[in-house]
């Protein structure tokens, strides 16, 4: 009965060992995850698909009501329809960058941290990385700049269907609604600049005004510029929060390098007293 008990012990022991090895594993694991980029990647993948999705949505509906109310003529927004387009393209190319280039973001991320944390292992910095991360910082603060632009853009149409829904609460009032003065409150949209002033008719006023505003194009573009440009920027507080990050990473990195290059001197160092002290004995024993 003995043996068994004490292969029974041995056992529990073993297993036991088994999971404080597993959990250890998880917790190292999860010790060199960059959550701080992994928030930002989230973010910036948020941000960039509803600027992207909203934004193409919102640009059709927007064709759609010029052409149908704003410019009957097809020549008169044709410049306009051809930019829209180009516009939409360029939203392909800025989805498909940015899914990259946060992927890239969060990879330098963990190359990072693994860095820092095991600078007395085996993997070391080097010169290389700390070049790339340079310039990963450099190119985040171009495209956050870049961004900022974007985000102001996106604020135009947010700003031109605002006052076109605002002038239709003018109009439903009850101190305008079914007075003759609701046919004199206009609204222009050749005074943006998107039509030329040639458009016809180019002017909305009155009761046809209204019934813009009633349509599911109008409500749906408002609303999904309103959440394009939201979009925007939140990719710009992803695009901050990835500029804080590779700046402190590139710090690190660069102390993680004089660092390293303190302990190979000092290890050479030690080698070279130690060969000392080598040769001095050798040289005694000789003597002797």
């Amino acid at each position: 009965m003995k043996p068994a008990m004490e292969t029974a012990a041995e056992e529990n022991t073993e297993q036991s060992q088994e999971r404080k090895g597993c959990f250890e594993c998880c917790i190292k694991c999860l010790g060199g995850v960059p959550y701080a980029s992994l928030v930002a990647t989230i973010l910036c993948f948020s941000g960039v698909a509803l600027f992207c999705g909203c934004g193409h949505v919102a640009l059709a509906g927007t064709v759609a009501i010029l052409e149908q109310h704003f410019s009957t003529n097809t020549s008169d927004h044709a410049l306009l329809s051809e930019v829209i387009q180009l516009m939409q393209y360029v939203i392909y190319g800025i989805a498909s960058f940015f899914f990259l280039y946060g992927i890239i973001l969060l990879a330098e991320g963990f190359y990072t941290t693994s860095a820092v944390k095991e600078l007395h292992g085996e993997f070391k910095t080097t010169a290389c990385g700390r070049c790339i991360s340079g310039m990963f910082v450099f190119l985040t603060y171009v495209l956050g700049v870049a961004w900022l632009g974007v985000f102001g853009f996106s604020a135009v149409p947010v700003f031109m269907f605002y006052n076109i829904w605002s002038t239709c609460e003018v109009i439903k009032s009850p101190q305008t609604n079914g007075t003759s003065g609701v046919e004199q409150i206009c609204v222009d949209v050749r005074q943006y600049g998107i039509i030329p002033w040639n458009a016809f008719p180019g002017k909305i006023c009155g009761s046809a005004l209204e019934n813009i505003c009633n349509t599911n194009e109008f409500y749906m573009s408002y609303h999904l510029f309103i959440v394009a440009c939201a979009g925007a920027g939140a990719t710009v507080i992803a695009l901050i929060h990835f500029l804080m990050i590779l700046s402190s990473n590139w710090a690190y990195l660069k102390d993680a390098s004089k660092m390293q290059a303190y302990q190979d001197i000092k290890a050479k160092e030690e080698q070279e007293l130690q060969d000392i002290q080598s040769r001095s004995k050798e040289q005694l024993n000789s003597y002797t």
